[in-house]
């Protein structure tokens, strides 16, 4: 039984944070159960994957839509191959960045709110992005197709 005299984990108010209140709508809308962590990013989760948002307001708004991954075993000790494979996908796909710290994948996809954007499907498009990309960076660096099979000479080398 709840506390009647706890206080409910309502969101900040909307004209707090304009543009993370109506992400949070858009998530809450896709029934994947927003919250805010202790950095102020909205968090979420979407196919066992643990996802982040966060919201640079002021007159120019932005939606960074971000994930960590740990890095294969496969690839421990093998930065350079990590790191060639970002530099690969960063050089080949518009929108989303990759890169390698302490053992760990961040991809992330950047969005520039203007006015008249749709956030709804721009949230929905950096999430797909965001695990398009690291699907694809698995199958890059670990020299597999798409549906997981080595591909000739793939692997870590």
């Amino acid at each position: 039984m709840t506390d009647p005299a706890s206080l409910p984990n309502f969101p900040p108010p909307a004209d707090e944070h304009p543009l993370r209140g109506r992400v949070l709508d858009v998530l809450q809308d896709l029934e994947v159960q927003p919250d805010i962590d202790a950095d102020g990013d909205v968090t979420f989760t979407v196919n066992d994957q643990n996802l982040f948002i966060r919201c640079h307001e002021g007159e120019l708004q932005i939606m960074r839509i971000f994930g960590q991954w740990q890095l294969p075993e496969q690839l421990i000790g093998q930065e350079t191959k990590a790191l060639e494979t970002c530099n690969e996908l960063n050089l080949t796909l518009n929108c989303v960045k990759t890169g390698i710290g302490n053992g760990t994948l961040a991809v992330a996809c950047d969005h520039l709110m203007t006015a008249g954007v749709d956030l709804d499907a721009a949230v929905q498009i950096g999430i797909q992005l965001v695990l398009s990309t690291v699907s694809f960076w698995h199958q890059r660096a670990l020299g597999l197709d798409e549906n997981g099979n080595p591909v000739d000479g793939g692997g870590p080398a």
